[in-house]
């Protein structure tokens, strides 16, 4: 599971304030946010809105997915997809042409469609959960 810090979208104080809490990894934050009570209870331990946690639990679903780690993270990013619902609008080619166009811009080596086409099932059966 990768670790709370990989999430871009927390301010640092609620990083802290998430750690505190004993949410070391995106996984803890996947659990402890399951239903929308608890996000709402986590939100109030933790003084931020229900859309912050919301948002924060979007991308962990995306750190999350298989073969998943910083690298392709950057690659993500740079395609402009932060989170799961970034993801799940998207059409197989437009994700493959998206990540192919971000791999040339960060001088990497873009992911082959297998693993691309492993991503985007992963996405679109979390989303029909």
């Amino acid at each position: 599971m990768p670790p709370i810090e990989m999430l871009q979208r927390p301010p640092l104080i609620h990083l802290d304030r998430l750690q505190r809490q004993g949410i070391f990894t995106t996984g803890l934050l996947l659990e402890v946010s399951e239903t929308p009570t608890r996000r709402t209870t986590l939100a109030d331990q933790i003084a931020a809105d229900i859309n912050d946690v919301n948002a924060w639990r979007d991308e962990a679903l995306l750190l999350n997915l298989a073969s998943f780690g910083p690298t392709e993270q950057a690659l993500f990013t740079q395609a402009g997809i932060i989170g799961l619902s970034d993801l799940i609008h998207l059409e197989l080619a437009e994700l493959e042409r998206i990540l192919a166009r971000a791999a040339r811009v960060l001088g990497a080596e873009p992911p082959d469609d297998l693993r691309v086409e492993g991503w985007w099932e992963q996405a679109q059966t979390l989303a029909e959960e």
